[in-house]
């Protein structure tokens, strides 16, 4: 945190570690305002958001602004989700709304405001660099840590950008937000798609495209033997085992959706396993290196443990990381982050393997 507290606008999500983010801010002299995003998702669950909201605001005594995403949200990251699934790919939405939604919305509120920072409550570090840049960095909870969301941010955002939870493990943050009596000290850890019910994307794609698109077609494996029967490609994502309704000695996974030719490619375990994978829109968080091949620890998604490799700059936009070791079940659509030991160079998104 800067040594001379100012203006901080906190997004305020509802649940304790945004609460605990603004209340260690207020401790730590600094002028904290919340700010609560609106975004699509069942009455219920809005009108009980905004009702923890406006209990965590209440206690700390700090002012509060809503404002309603829902139409924007849905053109930028719930519209793109969707047809990534009917386009073969697995999204990772969480990613896109920090790129697109959330620190953009931040910053121009905070700007209307004449404040000077924001801040979240991710489990992540930003660090001044030793040129002009400023530099994310993992946080200390390695189950918890989320630099890997955050990896498309840019200078104008991190430059501006607090995160008071970096330093600490969950257990503490629960642990401080008991002993500070915030509202949201039980509330249960939250590990789905904020928009998407009950964390049925399928059901959820079938809803808003129609139940139409689950267009029968054959489920084949690597040798073009017909083994199955699928009801839409967009049901299915690489590495998955179950639900596949095949009679095997030995268990199938997905290796490869075709919605082109409505066929869902399925192989053996050790089939899923790869060395090379391209990524294009590739962001640079501090600039794009000075050399076209470095030494990386990589992570093709979020619970991957980070594997070393060789990253190759192929162009400003667009890499290829060959890893030392074979990954199992890269998957297109995901984001592939690299890293210089806990510091985030950058990432881009997944769209082959080897």
């Amino acid at each position: 945190m800067t040594a001379h507290p100012s203006k901080v606008l906190v997004a305020l999500s509802g649940g304790v570690d945004s609460s605990l983010a603004a209340a260690l801010l207020i401790k730590a002299g600094y002028e904290v305002r919340g700010l609560h995003f609106l975004l699509p998702t069942s009455t219920p669950a809005r009108e009980a958001k905004m009702l923890s909201v406006q209990k965590i605001a209440e206690h700390l005594h700090i002012p509060l602004s809503c404002v309603d995403l829902e139409e924007e949200f849905n053109r930028r990251v719930v519209d793109p989700f969707i047809d990534s699934y009917l386009n073969g790919l697995t999204p990772n939405p969480c990613v896109l709304c920090n790129q697109v939604i959330k620190f953009d919305q931040l910053l121009r509120h905070a700007d209307r405001g004449g404040i000077k920072y924001i801040a979240t409550g991710h489990y992540a570090t930003i660090k001044e660099g030793g040129s002009s840049f400023v530099q994310l960095w993992r946080g200390n909870d390695r189950e918890k840590e989320q630099s890997y969301f955050l990896h498309r941010l840019n200078q104008s955002h991190l430059s501006r950008t607090i995160f008071p939870l970096g330093g600490f493990m969950k257990r503490e943050v629960r642990h401080l937000a008991l002993t500070m009596g915030l509202p949201t000290r039980s509330e249960p850890e939250s590990q789905e798609i904020c928009f998407v019910p009950e964390n049925d994307y399928r059901s959820f794609v079938e809803d808003r495209k129609g139940f139409g698109i689950r267009k029968r077609g054959d489920i084949i494996n690597s040798d073009g033997q017909i083994v199955g029967q699928h009801f839409g490609t967009h049901r299915y994502t690489i590495g998955q085992r179950h639900g596949l309704g095949i009679a095997s000695s030995r268990p199938y996974y997905v290796m490869e959706m075709r919605p082109e030719e409505n066929h869902v490619l399925v192989g053996r375990k050790e089939e899923l396993f790869s060395t090379c994978v391209d990524a294009d829109a590739f962001t640079w968080l501090e600039g794009p290196p000075s050399k076209e091949a470095m030494r990386v620890m990589a992570q093709i998604r979020y619970r991957h443990t980070p594997a070393p490799g060789w990253l190759e700059v192929l162009d400003p936009e667009r890499v290829g990381l060959k890893f030392d070791e074979p990954q199992w079940a890269i998957t297109p659509g995901q984001a592939l982050v690299c890293y210089e030991g806990r510091h985030a160079l950058g990432g881009g998104w997944i769209r082959q393997s080897d």
